[in-house]
């Protein structure tokens, strides 16, 4: 191989690495972004709560809840939202969670985890074993029942009569 050939063959290969990284970065910039977004929307949610908390002293029901999701910028990211209005009361504490919304990344740099509301209005992002440490924490057994059987997967149309 001439002098030619080998600097061609160097140049080749830096283009590809180069390309090769660029697609890496941009993969996880696309991940941190949906990230990003979710995490506004469940701010955005959490202003929407304390608005109604103010008005009527108490945690806003599920149908609003439905209704104001919709609304927010970025929903679409938050992905499956699982409200837990029902079961706080007025001795509940500030940390606990309020709503969340889990979300799996396959990316090097953004892991799996959750979107947590706390009751607080707190937002934070935590890892799926932090997560569900701190739910386990706080769910009653009555709780985790209904959770499971409201989310069982239905077996066919006779599964509901």
């Amino acid at each position: 191989m001439n002098k030619r050939q080998r600097t061609t063959v160097k140049e080749f290969l830096v283009i590809i690495a180069i390309t090769g990284v660029a697609v890496f970065a941009m993969i996880n910039f696309k991940d941190w972004t949906n990230r990003s977004e979710a995490i506004r929307a469940m701010e955005q949610l959490g202003r929407q709560i304390e608005q109604y908390r103010e008005k009527n002293g108490m945690v806003p029901p599920q149908a609003f809840v439905d209704r104001v999701e919709e609304t927010l910028q970025g929903y679409v990211r938050l992905g499956k939202l699982e409200y837990r209005g029902i079961w706080i009361d007025f001795e509940s504490p500030g940390d606990e969670i309020l709503a969340y919304s889990e979300r799996k990344f396959n990316s090097l740099l953004v892991s799996s985890g959750c979107i947590v509301l706390r009751l607080d209005g707190r937002v934070e992002w935590l890892g799926e074993k932090e997560f569900k440490a701190i739910l386990a924490k706080q769910q009653s057994q009555y709780e985790v029942e209904v959770f499971q059987r409201h989310h069982e997967p239905h077996s066919g149309p006779l599964r509901d009569l």
